[in-house]
């Protein structure tokens, strides 16, 4: 399936960032000028079902997501890279360590967590599916636009708050449904975490609704290289509500590999 992306910058050194749902690659703006300033080159997909990528009926896994980056990667000739993900981008991150841990040279984990899902969460995607192929994007995008945001975000920046929402509201039901279907299967990623040596960064905020300080330290402990930065106000979209110190804990990062 053919997958959308922006290929930007040139040079040796890559950096894939993997958007979260309901979401797509414009999420990544700040970050993209960021890293083409500073010579690093950047990959940003727009997943199967988001964006401008065709979506899929049925159900998407995370391991088809994190294969249709390595089919981007290995069209282009790219080997070795840097991953990033926020959210469900960021578990996708963690299936592409999984299968391909020796393609990665260091690991950016954004509002997001480890752990396989639960009883109860496998069915609340499930149900969440249900309801956006029947109802559509629009209902969802609003009600959940305050989980994805902190509320002094979107009092602060109503210009963002605009674009996150119509990021979801713009997003394939069919698209959507069918990632959460795969999400709610999704196995635990702590083994592969633990067992990864590569300069890692987590980074969340006080303010997300999915991401507790319980995760995101569970995450520094398990990743043995790792540095993590604790946002206060902030919520489920760092690099965007806080693009300043995202861009330069991710600079960090980048610095520290060889």
């Amino acid at each position: 399936m053919p997958i959308e992306y922006d290929d930007i910058g040139r040079g040796p050194n890559v950096v894939v960032l993997v958007h979260g749902h309901p979401f797509n690659r414009s999420m990544w703006w700040p970050q993209v000028e960021y890293l083409r300033e500073r010579g690093w080159r950047v990959i940003v997909p727009d997943l199967r079902g988001y964006g401008n990528s065709k979506a899929p009926a049925g159900k998407t896994t995370l391991d088809v997501f994190a294969d249709d980056i390595v089919a981007v990667l290995d069209a282009l000739g790219i080997g070795g890279v840097v991953i990033g993900g926020l959210s469900m981008g960021g578990q996708i991150a963690m299936e592409f360590c999984r299968t391909r841990a020796a393609r990665v040279r260091g690991l950016i984990l954004a509002a997001t967590f480890p752990q396989d899902e639960t009883p109860d969460g496998r069915r609340e995607r499930q149900q969440m599916a249900g309801r956006l192929l029947r109802q559509g994007m629009e209902r969802y995008a609003t009600e959940v636009l305050p989980k994805m945001l902190a509320r002094s975000s979107i009092e602060r920046c109503p210009e963002l708050a605009q674009h996150v929402l119509a990021m979801m509201q713009n997003t394939d039901p069919l698209g959507a449904a069918a990632a959460l279907r795969g999400r709610a299967v999704r196995p635990s990623y702590e083994a592969t975490l633990a067992s990864l040596l590569v300069p890692s960064l987590i980074i969340a905020g006080s303010e997300d609704s999915f991401t507790t300080r319980a995760d995101a330290e569970r995450m520094r402990e398990l990743l043995r290289n790792s540095e993590l930065v604790w946002l206060p106000g902030i919520g489920h979209m760092p690099n965007l509500e806080a693009p300043e110190e995202f861009n330069a804990a991710m600079w960090r990062l980048l610095e520290s590999i060889p």
